[in-house]
């Protein structure tokens, strides 16, 4: 089962990735992982969140620029090669990640075009979803 991650799209200005945090603390939105990409002028935040709806609604009432995904996510075996063994899994059936992220230490979140494939791929495959982060 897919779960949902929220992109925020900052102004690569001081203090703005803060005001994000702010907001959510703020709100007892529990932040369960999160990456950053920065280009010259604007950063990119994917966000994984206890309640993705409720932070879209603060997060554009404060002005950001906002979007909501599906994406997968994978238990990773905390062990030498663990990262490999999906990634190959899914090289092999010619599986394309747009992008990967930790998150709290031994899952990934994956983005891919077809979702349900790819998860019927890593199930097949004995590699654990997870249904939501805890």
């Amino acid at each position: 089962m897919p779960i949902k991650q929220l992109t925020v799209f900052l102004e690569n200005q001081t203090g703005r990735l803060a005001e994000v945090s702010k907001i959510l603390r703020d709100q007892g939105i529990d932040l369960k992982g999160f990456s950053t990409t920065e280009a010259r002028d604007y950063g990119i935040l994917r966000l994984v969140v206890t309640d993705v709806e409720k932070s879209r609604q603060l997060l554009k009432q404060a002005g950001f620029t906002t979007h909501i995904a599906d994406v997968i996510c994978v238990k990773v075996e905390d062990k030498p090669g663990g990262l490999y063994k999906i990634l190959d899994i899914l090289a092999g059936e010619g599986v394309n990640i747009d992008y990967i992220y930790v998150i709290a230490g031994t899952r990934i979140v994956l983005s891919v075009t077809d979702i349900a494939r790819t998860e019927e791929i890593l199930l097949e495959n004995n590699i654990k979803l997870c249904d939501w982060i805890r």
